[in-house]
C-alpha cells in the first residue's frame, strides 16, 4: 500500500468536471432553460390540459387497436389510469410520463445511429462496447453527479441522467438487428446494384425493426426506472411522492405513488410489445 502513491482520480475527475462546466456553460445554461421550460409546458400546460376522462378513453383506445382489439389490456389501462386519478396523483403521472418519453426519445435519436455505425464499423464496436459496458454497469445514483454538476437540479438533470442509463439498450439491439441480417439478402441487395443508404433503409433496417424495437422497449423500461431516482436532484413526478413518503415514514403515500410507477410501466411495456409483435408479423 505504501509501496505505489495514491493516483489522484478524483481530483482529474473534479478538474475535468469543473473545465467541463466552465468551457460550456453556455450549453448547458441554455438547454437548462430552454429544454427545461418546453418540458415543462408539456406536462403543465399540453398533458395537464387535456381533461382526464379524454385522456383515459384515448388511452384505451389506442391500447384497444394496439392489442389486437383485445380487452385485457384496454381494461388495464383504464382502470389503471382512473385509480391514479382518484388518488390525485394525476399531475405527477404527467410528469413523469414527461419525463419518460423526453428520455427515451432522445435515447432513441442517439442510440439508433450509434448502433448502426456499431454494425458498420468493426473499429466503432471495438471502441463502443467497453463504453456501453461502463454505461451499464455504473451504478445508477453515480450518474446524478454530473447531471447536477451540468444543470444544477430539476427536470432537465433527470432526463440527463435517464438518457445515459437508458441508451445502451437501443445501441446495442440495434448493432445485433443489423448483423442478423442474412448475407443472402445482403448479397441480393448488391447484386441489383443498391447503394450502401439504400441497402441500409430498404433491407437491413425494416429486416432488424423487431429487435430494434426490443431494444427500444428496454431502454423506455430504463427510463422509468430512473424515475425514482431522478427524483432527488428535483425532477417532478411519481418519483418524488415516493421520496416524500420515504422521508416521512408514510408507508401509504410511497406503495400508492409506487403502484402508480407500475401500472404506467405496465401500460407502456404492453404498448411497446404489442406493437413490436405487430410490426414483426
Amino acid at each position: 500500500m505504501g509501496l505505489i502513491p495514491k493516483l489522484p482520480v478524483a481530483e482529474w475527475i473534479d478538474s475535468a468536471t469543473e473545465w467541463t462546466t466552465d468551457t460550456f456553460e453556455f450549453l448547458f445554461d441554455f438547454i437548462k432553460e430552454d429544454f427545461g421550460d418546453f418540458i415543462e409546458i408539456v406536462a403543465e400546460d399540453w398533458l395537464m390540459g387535456i381533461p382526464i376522462w379524454l385522456f383515459i378513453i384515448v388511452v384505451g383506445v389506442l391500447a384497444f387497436f394496439a392489442s389486437g382489439k383485445k380487452l385485457g389490456l384496454t381494461a388495464f389501462s383504464v382502470i389503471g389510469l382512473w385509480f391514479i386519478a382518484n388518488q390525485e396523483l394525476w399531475e405527477e403521472l404527467m410528469n413523469t410520463f414527461t419525463l419518460v418519453i423526453f428520455a427515451s426519445l432522445i435515447s432513441v435519436i442517439i442510440g439508433v445511429p450509434f448502433g448502426i455505425w456499431m454494425a458498420k464499423s468493426k473499429v466503432a464496436e471495438k471502441i463502443l462496447t467497453p463504453v456501453l459496458d461502463f454505461m451499464q454497469t455504473m451504478p445508477a445514483f453515480v450518474y446524478l453527479i454530473p447531471a447536477v454538476a451540468f444543470f444544477s437540479i430539476g427536470m432537465v438533470p433527470g432526463v440527463f441522467a435517464s438518457v445515459i442509463f437508458a441508451t445502451p439498450p437501443t445501441v446495442r439491439f440495434t448493432n445485433l438487428g443489423i448483423r442478423q441480417v442474412s448475407h443472402e439478402l445482403i448479397e441480393a441487395s448488391d447484386a441489383f446494384g443498391t447503394t450502401g443508404t439504400q441497402k441500409l433503409f430498404k433491407v437491413q433496417l425494416p429486416m432488424a425493426k423487431k429487435t430494434i424495437m426490443a431494444g427500444i422497449n428496454q431502454t423506455v423500461m430504463l427510463a422509468l426506472s430512473m424515475v425514482v431516482i431522478a427524483s432527488m436532484i428535483g425532477a417532478k413526478g411519481l418519483g418524488q411522492t415516493v421520496i416524500t413518503g420515504l422521508q416521512r415514514a408514510e408507508v401509504g403515500t410511497g406503495f400508492v405513488a409506487g403502484l402508480g410507477i407500475v401500472i404506467l410501466a405496465i401500460i407502456i411495456d404492453r404498448f411497446t410489445q404489442n406493437l413490436n409483435t405487430q410490426r414483426g408479423d
